[in-house]
């Protein structure tokens, strides 16, 4: 089982499978609507995934980055990412899906 997680157009976590819930010690219902960035990536890279993120945002998909992602615990996961596009019916940019 892989962790998945997804962000919306503004950063906010809609998505957050039980594998990211079991590496990183937080439930779902704890993360929902936060801040992916903001909030959950250890502050020497939250540059480097917002930039991951927007990019997926424009279209540009990036495969096997690697950041660390806070645990409840207080220490951090290292995560192998691939960012994806994700998009409504029509085309429309709705967000974007992690996969690690």
């Amino acid at each position: 089982n892989a962790p998945i997680f997804g962000v919306g157009v503004h950063g906010r976590i809609n998505v957050w499978n039980h594998c990211a819930s079991r590496v990183t010690g937080f439930p779902g219902e704890e993360v929902m609507g936060k801040h992916l960035v903001d909030d959950f990536i250890t502050a020497p890279h939250k540059a480097s995934v917002q930039n991951v993120l927007t990019k997926a945002l424009l279209g540009e998909e990036t495969a096997n980055f690697e950041f660390p992602l806070v645990t409840k615990a207080g220490g951090a996961v290292e995560v192998l990412l691939n960012a994806t596009t994700r998009r409504d019916d029509q085309g429309k940019v709705i967000g974007v899906v992690g996969i690690g």
